[in-house]
């Protein structure tokens, strides 16, 4: 682990703790262990240390949940749109219940509605799952397993109805009245399937 990854993880800690607005520049180096002009080596500023923690544990957690290739000519012809969309659903489940990333959007999602950079990061990753959404939607019509008509607007509903229920599943976490983003042996909240289920028999072919 290099220094930039130790100033990282150490300013997740301490957020994760009493929230990004609660930490201090000293605070992380002391973590660390070096002296507080040091992390200006690295960093511009706090929020810049934010802004790359983003980046850095999404790439490690899209590492981790990474799928093997796959020849989607074959799999669009074997599995159903639910098949599909519920493998599609769970490799995403897994970037964003990782240990890291789950510590980090718990931050993000209780200052989103005072800092700036906090609310950049949450549109951010609203813009890229629409976009992801959006290739996979088009890929199905193209390849005959959902209609062919208003497929933007079925990505959309898609997208912002899984985002919606993230945050629904947020706030129950962080309420005491869940522990994890799955239900049972799934890491697919139940009502995130049901939703699927009835896209599925609504879009599909």
């Amino acid at each position: 682990m290099n220094r930039k990854e130790e100033i990282i993880y150490a300013t997740l800690e301490l957020a994760s703790e009493c929230g990004m607005k609660g930490v201090s520049m000293s605070q992380i180096a002391e973590k660390v262990g070096i002296k507080a002009p040091s992390i200006y080596n690295h960093f511009k500023s706090k929020d810049d240390i934010i802004r790359e923690m983003y980046g850095f544990l999404r790439q490690q957690a899209q590492s981790n949940n990474k799928p093997a290739a796959l020849d989607y000519k074959k799999l669009f012809e074997k599995k159903t749109v639910e098949e599909i969309l519920m493998g599609s659903l769970s490799t995403y489940m897994g970037i964003v219940s990782d240990k890291y990333m789950f510590q980090f959007f718990k931050v993000l999602y209780s200052e989103r509605s005072t800092s700036k950079t906090a609310a950049t990061i949450m549109v951010e990753e609203t813009e890229r799952m629409i976009e992801k959404s959006r290739d996979l939607f088009y890929a199905l019509a193209v390849h005959g397993k959902i209609k062919n008509e208003n497929v933007d607007t079925a990505a959309m509903t898609y997208a912002l109805t899984i985002h919606s229920l993230i945050d629904y599943r947020m706030d129950q976490i962080t309420a005491g009245l869940k522990t994890s983003f799955g239900d049972g042996k799934s890491p697919v909240p139940i009502k995130m399937i049901e939703f699927i289920r009835w896209l599925s028999s609504e879009i599909g072919i």
